[in-house]
């Protein structure tokens, strides 16, 4: 299978504050490849370089050093081929769940008859046919982050970034969340790169899960999810799970306490 996004020996260093000399080096020697379709997540503890991975695959920042490549180009700038899902939905209060879900393609000047039959089928995928005239306060967090998703899904990106989406979700809208991904992803097959810092979040909806190392950002330990998709919620209490979570949670708590270790000294 082809590699849809490349890391290629990736720095990248942020200068200390103004009247320090500190500087913060998020990941260094980052080396990844990701397939195409493939359900990707990352772990790892706080201040890993997770988000900076991300940054640098959706165009917001550029690497220090080596390269970043997204279907085998360079990535210099934001495109239409990559969607960002953040963790808070952002959307604008004063326009309904149609008019979030489009203001990209209208922005884009696409015609409404062209834009409008996708954004109702993907409103309809996402489980809130019938909310389209509905405004963000009307909606529940788990509601809002699914125009979110089906925003980010309207111009057909090749690639989804995800960052800690569900992360400010009670645990049972978590768990429909995880499976309407799951869904979503069965049906349009995207390339989905996700952060998380909940282990079984990311075993449960992917293919491989990475826990990188303490900063600077390495791959510390990747594992295959082999359990076929879509899965169901059985899989959360099988032997597989339970030790594939065992040993993910194991590797994170290793980077987490020897970060404390070197504070300490």
């Amino acid at each position: 299978m082809s590699s849809e996004i490349s890391f290629q020996q990736v720095g990248k260093r942020y200068p200390g504050v103004r009247g320090t000399v500190t500087e913060t080096m998020a990941l260094e020697g980052f080396n990844l490849e990701i397939a195409a379709s493939e359900i990707f997540c990352i772990v790892g503890p706080t201040g890993c370089g997770k988000s900076s991975a991300l940054n640098l695959i959706a165009g917001f920042e550029s690497p220090t050093s080596g390269r970043v490549l997204v279907e085998g180009q360079e990535v210099h700038e934001p495109g239409m081929d990559r969607a960002v899902v953040f963790q808070h939905p952002s959307l604008f209060p004063w326009k309904t769940v149609l008019e979030n879900v489009t203001l990209g393609l209208q922005c884009r000047g696409t015609l409404r008859e062209e834009y409008e039959p996708r954004a109702r089928m993907l409103i309809a995928a996402v489980g809130l046919k019938g909310f389209e005239s509905h405004y963000p306060y009307q909606l529940s967090g788990g509601m809002q982050q699914r125009v979110q998703i089906a925003r980010a899904l309207i111009g057909q990106p090749k690639v989804l970034l995800m960052d800690e989406p569900f992360g400010a979700l009670d645990y049972q809208t978590r768990l429909l969340m995880q499976r309407l991904l799951l869904d979503l992803w069965q049906e349009f097959r995207p390339t989905i790169f996700f952060i998380t810092h909940d282990v079984g979040e990311a075993i449960f909806i992917s293919d491989r899960v990475v826990v990188m190392t303490r900063r600077p950002g390495r791959v510390k330990l990747m594992v295959d999810v082999k359990e076929p998709k879509p899965r169901n919620y059985a899989f959360l209490s099988s032997p597989e799970f339970v030790r594939l979570h065992g040993n993910l949670l194991e590797a994170v708590q290793q980077e987490v306490e020897s970060g404390t270790a070197a504070q300490a000294h």
